[in-house]
């Protein structure tokens, strides 16, 4: 997975803004858009990412700073599959669906997207949100800002695989939490089989520092 949209560094050339995309080449899937289309484009020029071969935009949730490029990329890429939430306005999702290649609308229930790739489906009620699983040798979930809790999101990739997720990344929303809390959501990932951990976006200072130290190897 290649980071191309952060509120931290992305690479020295990169600009950093409020958001978060990233790109799984091996799936040509793109991940969120971040907060703006035109320092998207930019930064994945500067990290060798062509738009013009993503062939997947899969959106976590309806936040601004995950659907702000959205436009850009389709602008000059229509021919994709997009995975969209279910919570996107109803009038978006009409306009989008005119826009691409094939729209796929995920409700609340997990399901396979394409190859070893799926959706946790929509959890949550205050912010519905939509974590992507990567099966393989080593499961990971990929988060767009973690509102359920990435602990909670690994707990449902973990049932639904029947398998132990071994990595999770993204942005954990623990920006405003308390150490307590991130020492137990490091706990709880931990007994549950989690082997690795990259958080960013919403995570924290805090949150990046104290996982660093849990999962270092």
């Amino acid at each position: 997975m290649k980071i191309v949209f952060d509120n931290y560094t992305v690479c020295k050339e990169c600009h950093s803004l409020w958001g978060f995309s990233a790109y799984l080449s091996e799936y040509k899937l793109l991940f969120d858009t971040g907060s703006n289309g035109r320092v998207l484009l930019q930064n994945m020029q500067k990290t060798g990412v062509d738009v013009t071969e993503i062939e997947y935009l899969f959106l976590s949730h309806s936040h601004w700073d995950h659907i702000g490029g959205v436009d850009s990329i389709i602008e000059l890429n229509p021919n994709i599959t997009l995975f969209a939430p279910a919570s996107l306005s109803k009038h978006l999702l009409k306009d989008l669906k005119g826009m691409v290649k094939e729209l796929v609308v995920c409700g609340k229930k997990p399901m396979q997207l394409f190859d070893n790739l799926y959706t946790t489906g929509l959890l949550g009620s205050e912010m519905p949100e939509q974590s992507l699983i990567v099966d393989g040798q080593n499961p990971e979930v990929i988060t767009g800002c973690g509102h359920y809790g990435v602990d909670k999101i690994a707990v449902v990739a973990k049932e639904f695989l029947g398998k132990d997720i071994k990595r999770v990344s993204g942005g954990f929303h623990l920006l405003r939490s308390e150490k307590e809390k991130i020492f137990q959501v490091i706990e709880d990932l931990k007994a549950m089989g989690v082997q690795e951990a990259a958080p960013t976006h919403c995570s924290g200072d805090t949150a990046i520092a104290l996982f660093g130290e849990a999962f270092k190897r």
